[in-house]
């Protein structure tokens, strides 16, 4: 059949009967290449999900190694700051920097920090004992006066 000419009732007869024809000839080899074929892509599709998996868990259980190193540096420190506190060394640092405590023989200091622009004071003996002496005149009575009424107790 050319390009030029029509087709024919009889030429459309003739091409069912050649699809027919070939595939009724589909030989055993050609069975037995597609059964492996299918089998393989089977085992490809199961092999590479059991490798997805594989790598999930091997991410997971680095991530949980990660965990149980760092927790267990934590238990090292606990367990090493525990020792150190039920030791004589801790008590007697506490005593000292904590409890403001002194052996036999030592004097407690306590420094006190002036600003930097304040110049520690140092009051004037004459006016502390001028204070004092004044206070000591004074019956106790007049100073719980002053403390609760603000003001001289009456004559």
């Amino acid at each position: 059949m050319s390009s030029q000419q029509k087709p024919t009732p009889d030429d459309f007869d003739q091409v069912p009967s050649r699809r027919r024809g070939r595939r009724q000839q589909i030989s055993s080899m050609q069975i037995a290449f597609a059964a492996i074929l299918s089998i393989g892509l089977l085992l490809v599709i199961n092999y590479s999900g059991r490798i997805a998996r594989g790598q999930q868990m091997e991410i997971e259980r680095r991530r949980l190694q990660a965990t149980i190193d760092v927790l267990e540096a934590e238990k090292r420190n606990l367990l090493n700051d525990r020792d150190y506190a039920a030791s004589n060394e801790a008590v007697e640092h506490w005593a000292h920097t904590e409890g403001k405590m002194v052996r036999d023989g030592e004097m407690l200091v306590i420094p006190i920090p002036a600003g930097p622009d304040e110049p520690t004071p140092e009051p004037p003996a004459a006016s502390l004992l001028a204070v004092e002496a004044r206070e000591s005149e004074k019956p106790r009575w007049n100073l719980w006066w002053n403390l609760f009424f603000d003001g001289e107790p009456p004559f």
